[in-house]
């Protein structure tokens, strides 16, 4: 993508996950995650195709024949701009928006071809800093270690550390780690591609996301990461053979193997998007207030690390699904 494509894209694609979240945030405690999810994808989708691009979705929700999903290779786009890959979430954390929780987020990611990690839908090991404490982590090394080297690069001592963990079963043995280490955790019971985008920004109060979650929404944080400067490591922790032999299909050869940046996200060439639909450390969630929404929204650029915070105020009774578009 030349450097002019990249400024004008970068705003289609907020207005995609504008559309998204204000198409889902309405359902926000309702208990309806298929609803919730529906929404986002519906919107998503129609602002998508509007987008000069000949895009195809690398990271998605599910296969072709699990309609209403954005799938994997589906295509997007009107086809006649610049051949990207597109990495999707329309609502990062179903649960947490029908439960009325914080953190829910729309996200989208695009790079060129071939230089996003087509990462299979399984759990991964993650390990993500900001930009001043890339390049001292391990994520082989024990998180004690790897605490140490972030509070030495952020000027603070372990305990001032804010470390964010999914709270699941399989993270026990390091939550457990964390607190010998004598770092502060926040647990969250879903959603964590908000803080892991988090600890780029020293103010979001976040300063480390480690265990094990979702493998795409890794790629996209990790996109994030790429244009703020920060860095994740990673690696799949397949279950089953079933998503051992799915990796290898997707051509990952050794399942197993520590990810580092480059292997996640390949050269700058990269944007990244995100509107949120819940409060999160980083992003408001939607606001309405009648025939009126606001939203709060980032989009980053790889090739400037160029960081946008973008408030909007929409009029719901000029656009919208009932008026036949999202388009603004």
């Amino acid at each position: 993508m030349s450097e002019q494509i990249e400024r004008e894209l970068a705003l289609e694609f907020v207005r995609v996950t504008e559309a998204a979240a204000l198409a889902s945030g309405r359902l926000m405690g309702t208990g309806d995650k298929e609803g919730c999810d529906e929404a986002a994808v519906t919107a998503m989708r129609e602002l998508l195709g509007t987008i000069d691009i000949d895009g195809t979705i690398v990271i998605g929700e599910g296969e072709m024949d699990e309609a209403p999903m954005l799938y994997i290779g589906e295509k997007v786009g009107s086809g006649r701009g610049p051949r990207v890959d597109v990495a999707i979430d329309p609502l990062e954390g179903t649960n947490v928006l029908a439960r009325g929780l914080s953190r829910a987020l729309s996200v989208l990611a695009v790079a060129e071809s071939d230089c996003l990690l087509h990462a299979p839908d399984m759990y991964m090991e993650k390990l993500a800093v900001g930009p001043r404490a890339a390049g001292r982590i391990d994520l082989d090394a024990p998180i004690g270690d790897n605490l140490l080297e972030v509070a030495d690069s952020l000027g603070k001592n372990v305990r001032d550390l804010v470390v964010v963990i999914l709270d699941r079963p399989r993270n026990e043995a390091l939550i457990s780690d964390v607190r010998k280490a004598g770092a502060r955790i926040k647990l969250i019971p879903d959603g964590d591609l908000s803080p892991a985008v988090s600890v780029a920004f020293e103010d979001s109060g976040v300063d480390v996301l480690a265990g094990i979650g979702g493998a795409p929404e890794g790629v996209l944080a990790a996109v994030a990461l790429r244009c703020a400067g920060g860095e994740m490591q990673a690696r799949l922790c397949p279950t089953k053979p079933e998503e051992i032999a799915r990796a290898e299909a997707m051509g990952i050869r050794d399942v197993r193997r520590k990810l580092t940046m480059n292997d996640l996200v390949r050269g700058d060439d990269v944007l990244f998007a995100a509107t949120g639909v819940t409060d999160g450390e980083l992003l408001r969630g939607v606001r309405y207030s009648g025939a009126v929404a606001r939203t709060h929204s980032l989009v980053m650029r790889g090739t400037t690390g160029t960081v946008r915070f973008i408030e909007a105020i929409h009029r719901l009774d000029k656009k919208g699904r009932a008026a036949g578009s999202w388009r603004d």
